[in-house]
Order: C-alpha cells, then structure tokens, then sequence
C-alpha cells in the first residue's frame, strides 16, 4: 500500500513538473500513448459498470485526466515552438492521420472540438447537475423508506446502515460529477485556444527565428501540421474520457453492463426487426440506393429476428419446464411440509356463484373494499389488520360465504348477488316480499329481494343495502370483535416502532426498561376487546410510564389507562348533541360485587353466586329493554374498582356492552340516569 501511495502522489507531482521542465521527444511520445490508453481504459470500465457508484472514483480520476492532458498540451506546446517538432507521436496524428492536409487536419479538429464540446459535454453536464439535484431532493424520502422498512422488521440494523450510506454515496458522487463535468467543458475550451497560439505562435516563431531558410507557406504548413496534430492527439483521448462522463452519469442501476442492456432490451422485440427489414427493402425498390445496397443487411435483420423470436420460443419451454421441476422438487422435499403449518391472521372464503363479487374483470369491488375497511379500522381503533386471504372454496355452498381467524370460522352467511338486502323500519309492509333472512352482522331480521322490489321497498321506509356492502359490513364488525385477537407482541412492537422517531424519549424509557412489548401488548389487547381506540399510543404508553411504580397488573394497567382516555371515551360512547344516558347499579349489587372479588397471586378474580348472577341479568335486561324502547344506546356505568369484573361478568352473556366508570367520563358531559340494576 506504501509504493502505491507513493506512486500515485508522485505521479500527480510529476504532472505539475512536467508543465516546468522541458521534456524530450521520446518522452512526450510515450505519455501521449499512456494518456490515450488511461482513456480507452476509462471508457471501457464506463462501459462495464452496472450502477455508477461502482465507478465512484471517477470524479476525481476525471480531474486528474484532465490536468495530465494539459500537462502534455504545455509540453508539446514548449517543443513545436520552442524546436519545431514535438516527437513521431504528434508528427503521425499531423501527416499520417490528416493526410498532410492542414485545412483538412484543421477541420477535422474542429468537427471533434464541436463533438465534445456541445454534444458529448454539454449534453453530459445536463445531466450531472439535473442528476444532482434529484438526488439531492430525493433523499429524505429514501431515508423515510429506510425507517419504514427498518420499524416493518424488513430489514436489519446492519442493511439499513448500509442503505443510509450508499443514499450518501450517491448524493455526494452526483455532486462531484455536477463539478467535474466542468473541467471537460473547459479542456474543449482550452485545446480550441491552445491549437490557434500553437499556429500563430509557431508561425511567429518560424518567420523570426527561421534558422533552415524555409518560406512562408512551408513554415505555415509545418507548425499548422503539428498544431492540430497536437490538438487531435489531445482531443481523442478527451472525446473519451468525456463519453465515458456521459455514460456514467446516464448509467441506471442494472444487474448487468452496457454490453448487455444493449443487446437484451434493442432485440426485445424481434418482430420490429421485422419491420425494419421490410423498410430497408421498400428503399431499395422505390429510390436510386438499388436494392443490392439494402438487401443484404434486410435479410439480415430478418434472420436475425428469426433466430431471436426462436431462441426466445426455447427459452421459455425450458424456463416452464424447469419450474415444473422445481415445484414438484419442492413437493417432495420434507421442508414443504412446514409451509402447510402456517395460518392465516384473516381469512375470506366463498362459494363459487360469489366469484363475480372479487372479480374485477367481472365488475367486483371486494378487494377495494377490504383495502377502505382496513385504513377505516387503522383510523377507528389504531390497529394494523393483517392481510386478509381471499380465495373462493368448492366445499362451501353456490353462495355461502365464511370467515375465518387463524384458521378456525367464527362466521358464516349467504349471499345472493342477484338481489338487495331489506331491512324492515319496525313496520312491516305486506307489499315487500323475498327470502327471509338475517342481517349477518348485527342479526336483524331481514328479505332478500329482487331488483324490482328495490323501489317498493325504499318507499316504505326500509333499508335497502347492495350485497358487496352487506359483507363489507359483516367483515368490518368481525374485524372489530376479534380485534384484540390480530394484536400479537409483533404487531405492537410495530406500533411502538411507528412511533420511535416523534417520542424516542418516551419509547427509551417504557420499552423495555419497565415494561416488556408482552406488557404493552396485554393492554392495548384488553383496551381493543371492548372496542376502545389505541390509535393514542402516546399517552397510553405515558400512562402505563407513570403507574410503573404502583403495579405491573396488565388489567390494572388496563384501568389506569382507560381513565387517561376519559375524553376520548366518552366521545366514542356519547350520541351526538345529547347527554348520555346510562344505567347505574344499586348499591347493593356494588356491594355485593365488591364482596365477591378474590384476590391471588396470578390477580383478581370475580366468584358469584349463580342465583344472584341469574337477578343481575334478569335486572339489566329489563333495563336494556326500557332504554331501547325509548330510542337510546344501553351503557352501565359503575365504580371504578368493580368496573373490569362487573365486564367480565357480562362478556359472555352481553359482549357488546359498554361498561364504564366514572373516573372514564369527561367532566363535561351531561349524564343522565335510565335506569338502576337491583337484586
């Protein structure tokens, strides 16, 4: 590593020497001929790189190109005025390449100058600077991505620092190149200004100091030769070197090189070849080229389009082929077995007459709708709900439908895509007639009816609801029951991840310093099993923060959090613009509650009497009925020490009644008593 480091920075000193001291001949000669291999060298690896960070030296390969190369100008220059020649290098470039000619060598120079200059330079630096900026505007974005991906658990630590670094990479490569690209464009500039001192120096030279007695045309002719041999000798390498900036800053990322980009995506589509033989051959027939010109390249493109549209035939029999094998390879093998032990968090399942329903090329919505009813639960109850499985199953009914969590049914309903669903207002209309039924969600009594009887029914006040909305409403109350059950410890540490980056003061203290994501998860569980937001991570997690130190209970916990989310609460519970009607407990059945709660080391646990749980039950129906009779919502509202038992004690019989206590209802509402549960 010591000799290459010496050799590089005196390599770069021997650049600055060469523009001071004079060089021989052989010499120039023999760094003309290692420039014009660095930028054939360049070119090709341009050429061979997939992506340009692979090639991220050449911002500073390409100065220190163009720094040799005027190097070489000053001392070339020094010889033709200095001796009249500058080495059998330039003196070949001058004769041999121009043929003598300077008015042909001087407009050949000139052709490669305004190559360079406006096409292959100007076109290169358009595109640094504008890659530059791009990149530049892109990458919070890439990181946000990266942090997404990281909180997902797609990625690990290690990959997404690998990430973060090639986005800086990149950022600072474009860069670079945005300013590099300028020194291509001032060598043009430079070898242009360099060509004409040359000629009108060397003629000044020649005329003054002529020591061989030639005239004027022959002293114009031989510095005129050397000068534009001298600019073409420096020009080529330069038209190089700026094809290769080109090529870099134009290079997407690929899994191959230019070569084969080429070649793969230009004979992609061999039928065009097809149709540029046949254009190649109408130019021959109908204009003076004559078809000899264009008939042998026609027919070649045509078989050659042949072999392509062959090969391609081939290599997706092979390609079929293989994948048979693999899949019955996979078949065989003991590790597919463990594929069939896994299960799915959701699944939707459908006899095949409801096919229309998720198919979109027959007009079905179903996907759409599963995608809204998942960003509505995400908005509703904070939770992520995973993918659901949609697949139709020939052992179900023409048009039954089932849904499963981790396997196991927990509904089941029919479905008739010909007909609406009609819900009667209370009063039934003898008009309306169909098929009995029940409205799978909420059970309501209801009729199938045809598309004729839509318009009746709407008229007598009942609901009338299309099949698609029936299980979108059926699949989102699901959804919303079992909620509690798709909240696992990984779904909550990518809750908690999600808000890592606003709150890491927050996240830093409660995980896992005083609680474990198994913790967290028991909370937001039993929040979400009666149906309560968790959208509010924050200050769920600030609560459980601040009652560390009095108990690590999940249902305690659970408590002391719901009382945090009184407004919150509340709110989901109250009807709009009215006071909140409730049904309260005698003080006896609170008593009576209190009195029968035991305690253990696993927690606490309500054991009453059957007969007394019998009047309970009794005594809150009664209560249900009273207030559902005079329009309002039913909701129990007890102390806050028997409120968790007093739910668990109705879950089984009453599952989708609120329980509240009076530390959860926000001061400001208005409540009012409807009714009072006795025993």
């Amino acid at each position: 590593m010591r000799i290459q480091d010496a050799g590089v920075i005196f390599g770069i000193l021997g650049i600055v020497v060469m523009m001071v001291i004079p060089l021989p001949t052989w010499l120039l000669d023999f760094l003309l001929i290692i420039n014009f291999s660095v930028a054939l060298t360049i070119l090709l690896i341009a050429m061979n790189t997939k992506e340009p960070l692979q090639f991220a030296i050449f911002p500073a390969l390409l100065l220190i190109t163009t720094l040799f190369r005027l190097g070489l100008n000053v001392s070339s220059t020094r010889l033709i005025l200095g001796q009249g020649e500058a080495g059998e290098v330039i003196h070949t470039f001058g004769s041999f390449v121009v043929g003598g000619n300077a008015v042909v060598g001087f407009i050949v120079f000139l052709i490669l100058v305004i190559i360079q200059f406006i096409v292959i330079t100007r076109g290169a630096e358009r595109v640094a600077e504008v890659a530059a900026r791009f990149t530049l505007d892109a990458m919070p974005g890439k990181q946000m991505s990266i942090d997404a991906d990281l909180n997902a658990g797609l990625i690990t630590e290690k990959e997404a620092r690998e990430r973060r670094r090639k986005i800086e990479r990149e950022a600072d490569f474009y860069g670079a190149m945005d300013g590099a690209s300028k020194f291509v464009k001032g060598d043009a500039i430079a070898s242009i200004i360099i060509v004409v001192i040359n000629i009108i120096g060397g003629f000044i030279v020649g005329m003054t100091m002529n020591n061989q007695g030639m005239g004027v045309t022959q002293v114009l002719q031989q510095y005129t030769l050397l000068s534009i041999g001298d600019g073409l000798v420096s020009q080529i390498p330069a038209l190089l070197i700026s094809t290769a900036t080109g090529l870099v800053v134009t290079r997407a990322a690929s899994d191959s090189n230019l070569s084969q980009d080429v070649l793969r995506q230009m004979l992609s589509y061999p039928k065009m070849l097809y149709v540029v033989a046949g254009m190649l051959l109408l130019l021959g027939v109908f204009t003076p080229i004559g078809i000899l010109r264009t008939a042998p390249l026609a027919g070649l493109l045509a078989v050659g389009g042949f072999r392509i549209q062959q090969t391609k035939a081939e290599e997706a029999i092979k390609q079929q082929v293989q994948a048979e094998q693999e899949e019955q390879e996979e078949v065989r093998s003991p590790e597919s077995v463990v594929t069939l032990t896994h299960v799915d968090p959701i699944e939707f399942e459908f006899g095949y007459a409801l096919i229309p329903l998720a198919d979109t090329n027959q007009g079905g919505d179903l996907l759409d709708r599963v995608i809204m009813i998942r960003r509505q639960l995400a908005l509703e109850l904070g939770i992520v709900i995973p993918v659901i499985r949609i697949r139709d199953n020939i052992q179900l009914r023409p048009n039954e439908y089932v849904i499963k969590l981790k396997g196991v049914e927990v509904a089941r309903s029919e479905l008739f895509l010909d007909h609406f669903m009609a819900m009667s207002p209370g009063i039934d209309d003898p008009r309306v007639v169909g098929i009995e039924t029940k409205e799978p969600a909420f059970g309501l009594p209801a009729l199938w009816i045809s598309e004729d009887m839509r318009d009746t029914a709407e008229m007598a006040g009942y609901t009338v609801v299309d099949p698609p909305s029936v299980v979108a409403t059926h699949l989102t109350e699901i959804l919303k029951r079992h909620a509690y059950e798709l909240l696992g410890r990984q779904e909550t540490k990518q809750l908690v991840e999600s808000i890592r980056n606003q709150y890491p003061a927050l996240v830093e203290e409660v995980v896992p310093n005083l609680f474990s994501i198994g913790d967290i998860q028991k909370v937001l569980s039993n929040l979400l099993r009666e149906k309560v937001s968790i959208r509010d991570l924050v200050t769920i997690l600030e609560t459980m923060a601040d009652t560390a130190a009095y108990t690590k209970d999940p249902d305690m916990l659970t408590e002391y959090v719901r009382a945090a989310l009184a407004r919150q609460i509340t709110h989901q519970f109250r009807p709009p613009g009215q006071p909140m009607t409730v049904i309260t407990l005698a003080p006896n059945v609170e008593q009576t509650v209190v009195d029968n709660i035991q305690h253990s080391e696993q927690g606490s646990y309500l054991v009453l009497d059957p007969a007394i749980s019998q009047k309970i039950y009794q005594s809150l129906n009664e209560q249900i009925q009273s207030l559902a009779t005079a329009g309002h919502s039913p909701l129990v509202l007890t102390s806050p020490n028997i409120r968790m038992h007093f739910r668990r004690l109705l879950e089984r019989i009453l599952p989708d009644l609120p329980v509240l206590s009076y530390n959860e209802l926000d001061p400001s509402v208005e409540v009012k008593s409807g009714g009072t549960v006795t025993i």
